[in-house]
């Protein structure tokens, strides 16, 4: 039974609808799900935490960048340094031309492509002969397979460029982080320093008074105790000083073998409160789920590509060969040309393409789980920050509370001693009180700040500002 012209049509037609339309719908729907799913998510939870917002302490400040958050002249001379010099930002950034690379091998088959050969053949008894053909073949994009793929590298370098501006917040964030750690740092010193000077005072007191037979021997060891104990404190504060300070250099991406050269004040610079920027931020922004979300693009294109793969593909290809007996001749003098056009289709592989677009597509859907999943880590760090703010805030008002305290019975304790009303016991628990309070407040205070930063990355505010 002959099949008709018409109807041999409309079975190919419907064949490569078909395929066509096996993967596309639900390649477009992962994406658009992933792309309704994070408007949703940053909707509800932007209303929901500008309900929740209460911070009259923080000036309502205009925050677009991540720098932002800390106007110090010296530190953003710092981050730029690190910006250009960063060691492993400058990976990312090799990575980003990496893709650009592959996206010219990508788009290179979507161009003809043109062949040249010159060979001589030398036989005894007869004349040598030279052989030149040229010969240019281009396959058709009838499916667009070749423009699915190189659509997938375009998307391959979008991915690759969230992730380098990822790389380039963090490492902005870290140098903020450090310049907060070398102001902590000195503060502590400051108070072992404070500290260790009182011990030395009451120590030459209690010396005096055992003396001249006023005190016991156990007043002074419990003297010489907290003396020693405050120099081994106050000694390794220094060093971590001297490590932050390190650290902070290393993040430039120099050394230069001597101290830091910028002079960090001890105390804290002022950090903006990234929740006044709630209202012109979504999480859309954030590096790692620009990443996620164009890693599901790129792989529902290979998906389409895949399916097509299975498609008929047209290819035509044009020659000119010439044939001499010297090599000037042989250069294309009296050429002849053939053209040849080939359509071809894969029948049977033993399901190897319809695995490779099944596998392809399986992977999108992957893609779109690690999506879901980056989106919901992102929610789970702004609530996590944003509690923390409220948290050190009120953590804050009870030492500043405490540490008033603490100086007040101080002062009434040092009294009472000095009047013999107290021993140097309970003085010096009164003493060690008062100075465990100033550093707990100085690191309540940097872990405060430090939070705004980390808050400032779970918004999606970065070292560039994005209308």
């Amino acid at each position: 039974m002959m099949v008709k012209p018409a109807l041999r049509k409309a079975m190919l037609a419907l064949m490569v609808t078909s395929l066509l339309g096996c993967s596309s719908v639900d390649n477009v729907n992962y994406a658009d799900r992933a792309s309704q799913a994070e408007a949703d998510t940053s909707q509800r939870l932007i209303e929901q935490l500008l309900l929740t917002s209460k911070t009259p302490d923080v000036p309502t400040q205009s925050i677009a960048r991540l720098t932002d958050l800390v106007n110090v002249p010296e530190l953003q001379s710092f981050i730029s340094a690190a910006l250009q010099n960063n060691p492993s930002l400058q990976q990312s950034v090799v990575a980003l031309k990496m893709a650009y690379a592959q996206h010219g091998i990508t788009s290179a088959s979507r161009l003809p492509s043109v062949d040249a050969s010159f060979s001589g053949t030398s036989t005894e008894d007869s004349d040598d002969s030279y052989t030149t053909d040229i010969t240019v073949s281009w396959e058709l994009d009838l499916w667009q397979k070749i423009a699915d793929s190189s659509n997938a590298a375009l998307k391959d370098i979008a991915s690759t460029q969230a992730s380098l501006q990822s790389a380039q917040d963090l490492v902005a964030a870290n140098v903020m982080r450090s310049w907060l750690d070398i102001s902590l740092k000195q503060q502590l010193v400051a108070i072992e320093t404070q500290r260790l000077t009182v011990l030395d005072n009451n120590k030459a007191l209690i010396l005096a008074r055992y003396r001249v037979g006023l005190g016991s021997l156990e007043d002074l060891d419990n003297a010489n105790t907290s003396v020693a104990s405050t120099q081994a404190t106050l000694a390794d504060y220094q060093q971590q000083l001297a490590q932050s300070k390190r650290d902070l250099t290393l993040l430039t991406g120099q050394w230069t073998g001597n101290d830091l050269a910028v002079n960090i004040t001890a105390e804290f610079p002022a950090v903006l409160n990234p929740i006044n920027s709630l209202g012109q931020q979504n999480l859309s922004q954030r590096p790692d789920i620009k990443t996620a979300f164009y890693n599901i693009e790129a792989e529902a294109l290979r998906t389409d590509a895949a399916y097509k793969a299975m498609l008929p593909s047209i290819s035509l290809s044009a020659s000119l060969t010439d044939m001499a007996q010297s090599p000037t001749d042989a250069l294309l003098t009296g050429p002849l040309w053939s053209v040849l056009g080939q359509l071809s289709a894969p029948l049977f592989q033993g399901g190897k393409l319809s695995s490779q677009a099944e596998l392809a597509q399986l992977t999108t859907e992957q893609r779109y789980w690690v999506y879901q999943e980056t989106l919901l880590n992102a929610v789970n760090e702004v609530e996590n920050t944003v509690g923390q703010e409220y948290s050190l805030a009120k953590q804050q008002q009870h030492l500043i509370e405490a540490q008033l305290s603490a100086e007040r019975s101080f002062v009434s304790y040092e009294q009472k001693y000095r009047q013999g009303l107290v021993d140097i016991f309970d003085l010096l628990t009164v003493q060690q009180q008062t100075f465990d309070v100033e550093a707990q407040l100085a690191n309540t205070i940097y872990n405060r700040l430090i939070n705004r930063i980390d808050l400032g990355l779970a918004l999606g505010l970065g070292v560039l500002h994005e209308a």
